[in-house]
């Protein structure tokens, strides 16, 4: 099977950079993804995506060096197996807030008997290569978002399920639950004592730890925390900001 190099990169302790996907494009995917970057996430839960342009998307990442990986809109048996067969080598679920719910997620990642997944691999077999299903359980990475209150309490209940590869920080849904401002570097002391307890949490468990950051200075910033895995800005977010800086530029002239 093909390996999934982000993945090993995590384990060896790398500082990786990722991408976030947005754009319902499977061209604009193959852009981003093409910058260096070590992994790319199609977003299905606020993304404006759907399967079908899911698909393209990883076929456009997969032409790249970055790894695919996929955010699903939750703990859905049905879209997660879809997505792993469409060739994601990972995926990121929203609101983990329980060891129970981090346990559900993983068995909907990994094929029996340490798993639920149904077999269908489909494109995933012809991305990871003739023994992709023997070999899948090992590659394909289960990613916990956390991002609320109990998440936070239960943090290293959840860092210890077993098949738990990363946790990964939604800063902007945590700080609303913990009744803050959404703000994705905020300077709540509630919310900066709740990212840390997060990223030690990781650390103590031995699983890498990833962040959503607002600007490349920010993913910088938390790189230098001990995030192992930072997301500067999602591809609409940098085109924007892009966009306007090249505006201002012309005006200013």
């Amino acid at each position: 099977m093909r390996p999934n190099t982000f993945k090993r990169k995590l384990a060896a302790g790398e500082t990786t950079v990722g991408a976030w996907l947005s754009i319902p494009s499977g061209y604009a995917a193959e852009i981003v993804a093409s910058q260096g970057v070590d992994a790319a996430v199609v977003d299905l839960q606020h993304g404006m995506i759907g399967l079908d342009t899911a698909l393209a998307m990883l076929q456009a990442v997969s032409a790249t060096n970055a790894t695919p990986l996929a955010r699903s809109g939750g703990i859905d048996d049905a879209q997660i197996m879809r997505l792993l067969d469409s060739g994601a080598y990972g995926v990121v679920c929203p609101m983990i807030s329980t060891p129970q719910d981090a346990a559900e997620f993983v068995a909907a990642c990994r094929y029996p008997p340490v798993g639920r997944r149904s077999y269908g691999p489909a494109r995933g077999l012809l991305y990871g290569g003739p023994d992709y299903v023997s070999r899948a359980n090992g590659e394909i990475m289960a990613v916990a978002m956390i991002e609320t209150r109990a998440g936070v309490d239960n943090v290293q209940q959840i860092a210890a399920v077993e098949g738990v590869d990363a946790l990964f920080i939604g800063p902007n849904d945590l700080a609303l639950d913990l009744g803050s401002e959404p703000v994705p570097e905020s300077r709540d002391p509630v919310v900066v004592d709740a990212i840390r307890r997060i990223r030690e949490a990781g650390a103590e468990a031995g699983i890498p730890v990833g962040i959503f950051a607002s600007t490349p200075e920010a993913a910088a910033a938390r790189a230098r925390e001990g995030f192992l895995w930072v997301v500067p800005d999602n591809d609409a977010g940098l085109l924007a900001k892009a966009t306007a800086r090249g505006v201002a530029a012309v005006r200013e002239a």
